[in-house]
């Protein structure tokens, strides 16, 4: 079972990455069209903008995505002892390397792992979490995150925040040139090119909505599997429960401290919108269904 997820994940990924850039393709060829009246031009920008971003996230994921969420490394015990020695005892029980500890400034109870691979992998607690749960507790969600290390869902998910980022940067670019009026010109006296001209806007206006679908719909599943395997490595359900009870039960993150493109990466959605009301759009499966799935292990 483990073997055949890292594989799956693995060939996602793969999956992933060219469906990304064929995305972006579609989304750069509505820019070029919408803002010089050539496609061709706009694709190659855009694959360019595509490969460039996606090549520095793979190589500084960690570093990227902790800063998007305002989060800062320790580097020894002695800054805090707890977490550190619960990460380092989960990570040998998860047979994966120690990775590197962060710690976001905020009150409400959450967590994530980020990374390219186990060798270069990173998790980051919420200041909230760490003094709201009891040990057996927080053990059970450092479990939840190593199995994300373990099982490269955590490659997935930062191909993800590329993809999300990436589309978001283009599509800005093409509704701010239409903001200002850049897309009058030429138009007066060809039908065809209103209706192309509407079709990339269009484009351009709803690819970040259908960004955020691809990253919600790689895997919703992960978040069951990491579940599964917290209580695999920790032999506590019951501590998995709780720490997602007293999650779900909490106020939402402070926003200033949680890029929305990496929102899907945390043990559970820290940002208000989803807090409020369920949506097809939740990158992660409703607390109560998770629980239920692990009181059936």
């Amino acid at each position: 079972m483990l073997f055949e997820q890292i594989a799956r994940n693995k060939r996602k990924t793969v999956l992933l990455f060219f469906g990304f850039f064929l995305f972006v393709a579609l989304v750069g060829a509505a820019l070029g069209y919408f803002i010089w009246r050539s496609a061709q031009t706009g694709v190659i920008i855009a694959l360019i903008i595509g490969l460039v971003y996606a090549g520095y996230m793979f190589s500084q994921s960690t570093e990227v995505v902790m800063a998007m969420n305002h989060a800062k490394e320790i580097t020894s015990a002695e800054q805090a002892p707890e977490l550190w020695h619960i990460v380092e005892d989960m990570a040998l029980v998860a047979q994966v390397p120690m990775p590197r500890v962060f710690i976001i400034d905020d009150a409400s109870p959450n967590a994530f792992a980020t990374g390219n691979n186990p060798q270069h992998a990173a998790v980051a607690a919420t200041a909230g979490i760490i003094q709201r749960l009891n040990r057996a507790e927080l053990e059970a969600v450092m479990a939840h995150e190593m199995t994300h290390v373990r099982n490269y869902d955590i490659r997935l998910q930062t191909l993800a925040v590329a993809l999300s980022s990436a589309i978001a940067l283009l599509a800005n670019l093409g509704t701010n040139f239409w903001f200002f009026g850049g897309s009058n010109r030429d138009n007066r006296n060809n039908g065809n090119n209103i209706v192309a001209l509407v079709f990339s806007l269009l484009v351009l206006v709803l690819a970040p909505l259908a960004a955020t679908m691809v990253q919600m719909a790689i895997s919703r599943n992960r978040e069951y599997l990491a579940d599964a395997g917290a209580v695999e490595l920790t032999r506590n359900p019951e501590a998995m429960i709780s720490a997602l009870e007293k999650i779900s039960t909490s106020e939402p993150m402070d926003e200033e401290n949680v890029a929305p493109a990496s929102a899907a990466l945390y043990i559970s959605n820290p940002l208000a919108s989803e807090k409020k009301m369920a949506s097809l759009f939740d990158s992660h499966p409703p607390i109560d269904k998770r629980i239920e799935a692990i009181r059936k292990l």
